[in-house]
């Protein structure tokens, strides 16, 4: 039996980004392998390159070198339509600052991106994500309406909707109080859990990070070290 592709192959990838200083190398020469269905960890002081890996990673920001594969298929020349096609149903992504729609409900927000697969029944799958958070009662109101917390609750109940093979998460309780924090960190490994994703975090939180079954540290856009070791997250 063969053994399943990775999750995600990062290939001596190096992101140089232009200045008025001159070029700022932000990566470089980062290689990663994530097997499906592990829980990973970023860590690292600001400024250290996590963001932009994790951005570099989900087929955001197109790498100056490198390749990158994602469940077996290589996107590092992809156009950018097709980063966005190939990203529907495979790929989600948590920020810290939400990004939802502000003019459009929660159950709304959640729905875009099925009713972007074409899914029939989008906002039926949209009332059971939003239950699987825990905000079924809030499906009709405006992100101006809801807290911190259930605004990331909407966020990710949205990434999760079309079912995605890896989500990435970029510090996903930055914004948020501990206790709320505490909540969402519970939701994103009960998901994982429950769902077999790839789960890959950028976060400061340590104990947020401790919960991962790797933990891998940058500095000056390198990883520098890493550890696996034996968590509540999945195997």
């Amino acid at each position: 039996m063969n053994n399943p592709p990775p999750a995600l192959q990062l290939q001596d990838i190096s992101l140089t980004l232009k200045s008025l200083a001159g070029p700022v190398d932000i990566l470089t020469g980062v290689s990663l392998s994530v097997a499906q269905g592990q829980t990973v960890a970023l860590t690292g002081p600001s400024g250290s390159g996590k963001s932009s890996l994790l951005m570099v990673a989900a087929g955001l920001e197109k790498p100056t070198s490198g390749s990158i594969t994602v469940a077996g298929t290589d996107i590092t020349r992809m156009s950018e339509d097709g980063l966005a096609r190939f990203r529907l149903g495979r790929v989600g992504v948590v920020f810290q600052s939400f990004h939802l729609i502000p003019t459009m409900t929660a159950l709304e927000n959640v729905a875009v991106p099925l009713e972007l697969m074409g899914e029939p029944d989008a906002f039926a799958r949209a009332e059971r994500e939003l239950r699987a958070v825990g905000l079924i009662l809030r499906a009709d109101h405006y992100p101006g309406q809801l807290s911190g917390g259930e605004q990331q609750r909407v966020a990710l109940a949205r990434a999760l909707a079309p079912g995605p093979l890896i989500l990435f998460a970029d510090e996903p309780t930055g914004n948020l109080d501990g206790a709320t924090g505490a909540g969402i960190t519970d939701l994103l490994f009960a998901l994982n859990a429950e769902r077999g994703a790839t789960l890959f975090l950028v976060t400061h939180e340590e104990g947020l990070a401790r919960r991962c079954n790797r933990m891998l540290r940058m500095a000056d856009g390198k990883i520098v070290n890493g550890d696996a070791h034996a968590s509540t997250g999945s195997a």
